[in-house]
């Protein structure tokens, strides 16, 4: 085998070992442990604290909703009689979940052209936006867990009309994402963060 193509090899399989960390932290039910694996979370929450005013443990439960923190996760395929995949269920994609058209609107908004859905600062940072203009829209206070959820679920529309309540899975979901929040914030007040 000739020098160049070995290592052409070498670094394609060293770059394949690369990038950016898409897998879930270990201990998804303890705040603290997550943020002691992963101090880049810790950075971005309080920076978004900080600019939006959001509680960085109402952040949390949130993406554990919907994405369990994986940088990478988007919606499941649709499928036609069964095995002929025919697209995902939705544009959602990254750590908030957001949808193409949102995002958008948040970048030009923000005009954080170069953001990303899979890096965790701007992830944060569209929340914080997003529930800001939940909050001016729908009236929902910043540290309300539930309603911000139904709201960032739903729309600031469709939380106005009171579509969730037709969905009575959703009001479930909306509680367990109240529960984590309240459950964060404990474990976050307990534990020893790096200021």
């Amino acid at each position: 085998m000739s020098r160049t193509l070995r290592t052409l090899i070498i670094v394609l399989l060293v770059a394949s070992c690369g990038g950016g960390q898409s897998s879930a932290p270990r201990n998804l039910d303890n705040a603290c442990s997550i943020l002691k694996e992963r101090p880049q979370y810790l950075r971005a929450f309080r920076k978004v604290e900080r600019k939006w005013g959001v509680p960085m443990h109402v952040m949390m439960a949130t993406i554990h909703q919907e994405s369990k923190f994986v940088s990478d996760a988007r919606t499941p395929f649709r499928y036609v009689l069964g095995v002929i995949p025919m697209g995902r269920q939705s544009s959602a994609y990254g750590y908030s979940q957001a949808l193409d058209g949102t995002w958008d609107e948040y970048r030009k908004a923000e005009n954080r052209r170069s953001a990303r859905r899979n890096r965790i600062n701007d992830a944060t940072d569209f929340m914080g936006w997003y529930f800001n203009q939940t909050r001016e829209r729908n009236g929902i206070a910043l540290h309300d867990a539930r309603n911000q959820y139904l709201a960032y679920h739903e729309g600031h529309t469709g939380y106005a009309r009171g579509s969730y309540n037709s969905k009575a899975w959703l009001v479930g979901v909306a509680a367990k994402v109240d529960a984590r929040s309240a459950m964060y914030r404990d474990q976050i007040s307990a534990c020893r963060l790096r200021r």
